[in-house]
C-alpha cells in the first residue's frame, strides 16, 4: 500500500513540474523574445492552449497593451491587484488579455494574473507608444 501511495505522489510531483516547464512561452514584438512563464491556474492553461497567436494589440493608459478575443472566454478569479508590476500578463473581464510595461498601484479594476515576462527591463521601449503586432508561442 505504501509503495503504491509513494509511486503515486511522485507521479503527481513529475506530472506538475512537466506542467510547469510546459507553461513557457516565448513573446516577440518588433523581433525582440521576451520569455515569460504562465502560472498553473485554469485561465493561464487555456491561453496556452490557444498559442500559438499573433494578436493586434491596443495602447492603453501609458502602462498596457491589450488584446479582445472575439469567441472565446477564459475561466477567470478576478481580484483588485493593489499593485501592477512592469511584465504582468493577466485576463480583464473573461476575454482580454494584457500586458503591463509599466509598475503603477491601483485599485479600481479587478484582473486574473495568468503570468510573467521574465525580464522585462526594455518592454516599454520596445512595446512602444500605440498599437502593436504581437506573436506569443509555446
Amino acid at each position: 500500500m505504501l509503495k503504491k501511495w509513494f509511486f503515486a505522489l511522485i507521479l503527481c510531483v513529475f506530472s506538475v513540474s512537466i506542467m510547469a516547464e510546459e507553461m513557457n512561452i516565448k513573446i516577440t514584438v518588433n523581433q525582440q523574445v521576451f520569455s515569460a512563464r504562465l502560472n498553473n491556474q485554469t485561465a493561464a492553461r487555456e491561453f496556452f492552449h490557444l498559442l500559438p497567436l499573433e494578436l493586434d494589440m491596443t495602447e492603453l493608459n501609458g502602462n498596457e497593451k491589450y488584446h479582445q478575443f472575439h469567441g472565446q472566454k477564459f475561466t477567470t478569479q478576478s481580484k483588485i491587484m493593489p499593485q501592477i508590476n512592469n511584465g504582468d500578463l493577466m485576463i480583464f473581464g473573461n476575454n482580454y488579455l494584457v500586458i503591463f510595461y509599466k509598475n503603477f498601484t491601483q485599485n479600481n479594476y479587478a484582473y486574473t494574473p495568468i503570468g510573467k515576462i521574465d525580464n522585462p527591463k526594455d518592454l516599454a521601449k520596445i512595446l512602444g507608444r500605440g498599437n502593436v503586432k504581437v506573436k506569443i508561442e509555446k
